[in-house]
């Protein structure tokens, strides 16, 4: 009877009481990690000028190790929201004890290429000021990959069997804790050692750990172990890691290749001087804050995809799709206008800089613009990974980024146009994300996908 309960608790509906049961808690868990970020932004613009753009520069790096371990959580939520949905509770446990295994696999991975590689790439394509600060920070920052990585699987977890209220606490603890690091570390107060740029890299690790060490007491307390057998089987499972692989490897090659061009974006943009990139940091603040919206309801798409396909009810899920893309449409149409209205406004809480503002109003337009387009394209690719068929997610995303990068070398490097235009490859990236997505889910026959 207990057994049947816990089933019908982890097969979903597709009423808009669940898609909210479900997104707001991850898009509350998405959006404090965001005033960490304004927070540890704000703190190294004190610094003085440049470390706001090498905060960019790093930052975008690290993120494509963490997309990388993003797409491998992906890959674990559809695998797991399939499993509820088809029932097989005793099976989720394997899952996630095979995606710990990866995880420290592509960890080690990321630390080695950045202590070996890394610097030569910066100091091939970055100004040599901005290029050895980053070198020494993020061969520091690095070593919080394998525990970003544990976190990351949790929410996979904990998204897959519809218990995403969990995710405040282990995020809040993580948040507050980062917060109180960076302005000890940065500045030295409360006794600890003054490190300027490095302390925010030692606090994001310090965080880190914490932030995984309390979503791990959640589940021990929450009884999810043995619920969901966590620690019966830890073997190392060839089956289960093929199928997490098949799932997963297109998808961090999807957002690892993505964020890469982020990477090259922004190295671009350095290249039309410091005022430029600093402006763009913030637009990667903006997008990164108001596009957790977007991001909630797009994991929330993934996961009752899937789940309702496991439940073999294929009929159900356009409605699903247009219910979650109203909604993450709605809320995104309120940040649109705010930013429309008063771009000045927002850019002076960061820099009361006239050259600051006149340049970043034109493009904080612009990148409004593209987040109203993130609201509904983000929902129709992540359908499609629930779908089961990451690897059309990944043929879309390499079309869409060959466009991008085009576009970008295009307009910044030889033609030299303003960053305004180079923003504008945010519209171009959204509109043929969506194009694609939405006709292959029209149009194309997805629904026997078998995991």
């Amino acid at each position: 009877m207990g057994e049947d309960q816990h089933t019908d608790h982890i097969r979903l509906e597709i009423t808009y009481r669940q898609i909210l049961q479900i997104a707001l808690p991850i898009s509350f868990a998405l959006v404090v990690p965001q005033f960490n970020f304004l927070t540890n932004s704000y703190f190294l613009s004190k610094l003085g000028k440049g470390y706001l753009g090498a905060a960019g520069i790093t930052g975008v790096y690290y993120l494509i190790f963490a997309v990388i371990g993003y797409g491998l959580n992906n890959g674990l939520q559809s695998l797991i929201s399939r499993r509820a949905g088809q029932g097989r509770v005793q099976d989720i446990g394997k899952l996630f004890a095979q995606s710990i295994y990866l995880s420290l696999i592509i960890a080690g991975i990321g630390i080695l290429f950045t202590w070996v590689f890394a610097p030569l790439l910066f100091r091939k394509t970055v100004e040599p000021s901005l290029a050895e600060l980053s070198i020494r920070f993020l061969r520091i920052r690095i070593w919080g990959l394998p525990f970003l990585y544990f976190y990351q699987m949790r929410n996979a977890l904990l998204v897959g069997t519809n218990q995403s209220k969990f995710l405040i606490w282990g995020t809040l603890a993580e948040t507050l804790s980062n917060i109180f690091l960076d302005y000890a570390l940065i500045f030295g107060k409360f006794g600890f050692p003054q490190l300027g740029f490095n302390g925010a890299a030692y606090a994001s690790i310090g965080a880190e750990i914490i932030g995984m060490a309390t979503v791990f007491l959640i589940i021990w307390i929450k009884n999810m172990h043995t619920r969901f057998r966590l620690f019966h089987d830890l073997g190392f499972d060839r089956t289960e890691i093929k199928l997490l692989l098949d799932q997963s490897v297109p998808l961090i090659l999807q957002y690892g290749i993505s964020i890469f061009t982020w990477e090259i974006f922004f190295i671009m943009i350095s290249h039309h001087g410091i005022l430029a990139l600093d402006i763009s940091q913030f637009m990667r603040v903006v997008i990164s804050f108001c596009g957790i919206f977007a991001w909630s309801y797009a994991s929330t798409a993934n996961t009752m995809v899937a789940n309702v396909i496991g439940q073999g009810k294929q009929h159900l899920v356009m409605t699903l799709i247009h219910r979650i893309q109203w909604l993450s449409m709605g809320i995104m149409f309120i940040f649109f206008l705010a930013l429309q209205l008063m771009p000045g406004t927002f850019l002076a809480l960061v820099r009361d800089d006239p050259d600051f503002i006149k340049l970043g109003i034109p493009v904080l337009r612009v990148v409004a613009t593209a987040l109203l387009l993130m609201s509904f394209s983000t929902v129709w690719m992540n359908s499609v990974t629930g779908t089961g068929n990451s690897k059309i997610t990944l043929g879309i995303e390499l079309i869409t980024l060959s466009l991008y990068l085009i576009y970008i070398y295009l307009v910044l490097e030889k033609w030299d146009l303003s960053i305004t235009w180079g923003w504008g490859s945010e519209i171009l990236y959204w509109i043929s994300m969506f194009s694609m997505s939405y006709t292959y889910l029209k149009r194309f026959n997805w629904q026997k996908k078998y995991l």
